[in-house]
């Protein structure tokens, strides 16, 4: 077995802002395994908000043991994106040694296309609704906020621009106490669903106090299955994203634990490109929310990209991945 990394750099469409800052380009990490003359890969984003570079993250890929297999890599390497990028090289790696597509190895139902949400970058109000009005057609819009007082303008202007689209939002642990109690009210007026990850992850234990009008989803506060006990009588919704739960194997045993634990379920995902998203679309099928819309950002993507139309985001063909 042979474990080859490699960086690629896929420019955006658009200047892609959140509360953290802006980029031109997704910087990503390519995983490819070979064995026996067959080659899986798998690709993951590392995320400096998780003290991650793509640095730090192909020496841990680097450092793994000759002959890893997803048993020991669960041992081998936290939950991050340097385990996602190795585990879905190596279910890749095993669908094609048994020509066979993953979903059939984990005994699933033949994946179909699922809603995803569009994500709108944070900008100014005008801005937000000049890209509202431009994705208006989209079912499902999801909203960059700041944490500023212009969140109320902002979402006012989106709802304006998009008035039959569903409308989730995601703070990106940029609001206060008392900046949820003053927005809920009125995200609900205007139809918003949920609100991602309101506030830091460290601090959240403030979602304890209040009444959840507005249902919260953990995204940072939500990593693995050890997460869970923590987001007890915080959250209504985990966020799952396979560079936070470090691969398909982790994330399918979330899935279930989450479910389980009577919270709903979002599937998400980093910016990445279309090798990123595939493994997560087995994830998606039939949970509350879809978020995988990485490639529909990118001015560049994979060879054999995901195909999304109007029903969505479909599964990958086993060109690109599974």
């Amino acid at each position: 077995m042979v474990i080859t990394v490699s960086s690629d750099i896929f420019k955006l469409a658009k200047v892609f802002t959140i509360s953290r800052g802006s980029r031109t380009e997704a910087k990503v990490l390519t995983v490819r395994i070979l064995k026996d003359g067959i080659m899986g890969w798998g690709e993951c984003v590392p995320y400096s908000r998780y003290n991650e570079t793509l640095d730090s993250v192909e020496r841990q890929i680097k450092g793994l043991s000759m002959g890893i297999n997803r048993v020991s890599l669960l041992d081998e390497l936290p939950a991050g994106a340097a385990r996602n990028a190795v585990d879905c090289a190596l279910w890749d790696l095993e669908a094609k040694s048994k020509n066979k597509r993953v979903w059939e190895i984990l005994n699933l139902k033949i994946p179909m296309p699922q809603i995803t949400a569009y994500t709108l970058s944070l900008g100014t109000p005008e801005n937000m609704y000049n890209q509202s009005i431009e994705n208006n057609y989209r079912p499902l819009l999801k909203i960059k906020l700041g944490g500023g007082e212009e969140d109320i303008a902002r979402i006012e202007q989106v709802r304006l621009g998009a008035p039959n689209s569903r409308i989730i939002v995601d703070a990106n642990e940029g609001w206060s106490l008392e900046l949820y109690r003053e927005l809920a009210p009125v995200l609900l007026r205007l139809g918003v669903e949920m609100v991602e990850q309101p506030f830091p992850s460290h601090q959240d234990d403030a979602l304890l106090e209040i009444e959840r009008v507005l249902p919260v989803c953990a995204d940072e506060s939500c990593h693995d299955r050890g997460s869970l006990e923590n987001l007890r009588g915080k959250y209504d919704i985990v966020n799952i994203k396979l560079d936070k739960t470090g691969g398909l194997t982790e994330a399918l045993e979330l899935r279930s634990a989450a479910q389980k634990a009577g919270y709903k379920i979002m599937v998400g995902c980093m910016v990445g490109s279309s090798l990123a998203m595939a493994p997560a679309t087995l994830i998606a099928q039939g949970v509350d929310f879809t978020d995988l819309d990485g490639p529909l950002l990118l001015a560049e993507d994979r060879k054999n990209p995901l195909k999304y139309n109007e029903n969505g985001v479909y599964p990958p063909e086993k060109e690109l991945w599974g």
